[in-house]
C-alpha cells in the first residue's frame, strides 16, 4: 500500500465489544469497501467474547469451569492458546499472573453478578493453588483437564487476544499499517502514510477525567496498561483495584497507580501488565528486567506521580508531562 496522502483515505472504524468498544484505525484507496472489513472485525472480537466470557453462561470458558475434574475437555483452538499463554506467563511470574482466579472476581462484583460477602470471605479463605499447577493441557488433541475445581477468568488476558484478532483480520485483507485496540488496549502495525509511527496516549492515573500523562509513539508493538483508576470498588474508605491478588484472594492493597507495558503482542502486553501491577514496582521491575520488558510503572506520592521505568523503551527515562517514548522498529519478543 502506497503510503502518500494522495490516493489515500483514512478509515476509523469501531464497535461494540467485551462491555467497551473496539477501534481501527487505517488509510486505504480510495474507494476501497470498508463495509466487509467492519463485518470482519466485528464478528472477530465477538467469536473471543463468545468463547472467553465470564458473562455469558453458554460461553466455551465457563462450560469448562463448569466440567467434572480429571476428565479432559476440548476446547475451541483461539481458547487454547489463550490459555497456554496465560499458564506460561502464570508460571514465568510464579502465580502473580493467575487465570483462575474467577471466584474471587465474581465475589467482588467484577462480573456477572453484585458483589456478595459471603463469597468474598470463601474466596478469602481458600487454600488457593496457581492455574498452572492445576490445569493441563494436552497440545497435540486440544484438549483441557482440570486437577482440581477451578474458576478460570480471562479478563486479564482476552481482551488484548482481541487486539491481536483484529490485527490479524486487518491483514488478511490485505492492510497492514493499521492502529487497533480494545478499551484502551492497543497494537500498531506498520507505520502512517507519512512514514511516522503511532502515537499513543499513556493517561494520567486520574478517577475523574481521561488526560495523557506522557505520548508513546509504536511501530510493530503492542501496549496495555493496568491500573487502579478505572474500574474500583471503595470499601472502608479504601480504593481497591479490580485486580486481584492470587496471594490473598481478593483485591490488591496498596498497588500502584498504573503500570504499561509494551510487547510484542497485546495478549503478552495485557498479562503482563496484569502481573506486573500485582508485584509492584520494585519486584515487576526486577522481573521486567530479567524478560527483556519494557514497562512504565506509574505511583502516587501525595499529588504527584513517581514514574519507574525499565527494559530497551522507558529505561532511564524521567518523564515529565507529555514527555514522548519512541519505540525501536520493533518491540522484544518474549
Amino acid at each position: 500500500m502506497s503510503k502518500t496522502f494522495t490516493d489515500l483515505t483514512r478509515h476509523a472504524l469501531n464497535g461494540p465489544t467485551m462491555g467497551s468498544r473496539w477501534s481501527a484505525l487505517f488509510h486505504a484507496p480510495s474507494g476501497f469497501d470498508i463495509a466487509p472489513v467492519k463485518a470482519a472485525l466485528q464478528a472477530a472480537v465477538e467469536e473471543v467474547d463468545m468463547q472467553m466470557s465470564t458473562w455469558k453462561p453458554a460461553s466455551d470458558l465457563m462450560q469448562l469451569n463448569a466440567a467434572p475434574t480429571d476428565t479432559w475437555i476440548p476446547v475451541p483452538e483461539k481458547v487454547f492458546e489463550v490459555l497456554r499463554t496465560g499458564i506460561a506467563i502464570g508460571q514465568e511470574t510464579q502465580g502473580a499472573f493467575d487465570i483462575g482466579m474467577g471466584d474471587a472476581v465474581a465475589a467482588w462484583g467484577f462480573g456477572a453478578s453484585e458483589a456478595d460477602p459471603v463469597r468474598i470471605r470463601a474466596a478469602f479463605e481458600m487454600k488457593r493453588q496457581p492455574a498452572h499447577e492445576i490445569l493441563e493441557l494436552n497440545l497435540a488433541a486440544r484438549q483441557v483437564r482440570k486437577h482440581a475445581p477451578l474458576a478460570l477468568d480471562l479478563s486479564g488476558i482476552a481482551k488484548g487476544f482481541g487486539v491481536d484478532r483484529l490485527a490479524e483480520t486487518l491483514i488478511g485483507f490485505g492492510i497492514r499499517d493499521t492502529l487497533v485496540g480494545i478499551d484502551g488496549e492497543l497494537r500498531a502495525l506498520g507505520l502512517q502514510p507519512d512514514g511516522s509511527p503511532w502515537a499513543i496516549a499513556v493517561e494520567e492515573p486520574d478517577t475523574r477525567i481521561r488526560t495523557p500523562y506522557s505520548i508513546l509513539t509504536l511501530q510493530d508493538a503492542a501496549v496495555a496498561t493496568s491500573g487502579d483508576y478505572r474500574h474500583w470498588v471503595e470499601v472502608g474508605g479504601r480504593h481497591l483495584s479490580h485486580t486481584m491478588d492470587p496471594r490473598r484472594g481478593g483485591p490488591l492493597q496498596d498497588a500502584p497507580a498504573s503500570v504499561t507495558v509494551v510487547a510484542r503482542t497485546c495478549m503478552e502486553a495485557d498479562a503482563w501488565a496484569t502481573a506486573l501491577m500485582v508485584l509492584g514496582a520494585k519486584r515487576g521491575t526486577a522481573l521486567a528486567e530479567k524478560h527483556g520488558l519494557s514497562a512504565l510503572y506509574l505511583e502516587r506520592a501525595g499529588n504527584d506521580i513517581v514514574p519507574t521505568g525499565t527494559g530497551p523503551l522507558f529505561r532511564d527515562q524521567a518523564p515529565m508531562s507529555l514527555n514522548s517514548f519512541t519505540t525501536s522498529s520493533r518491540a522484544t519478543p518474549i
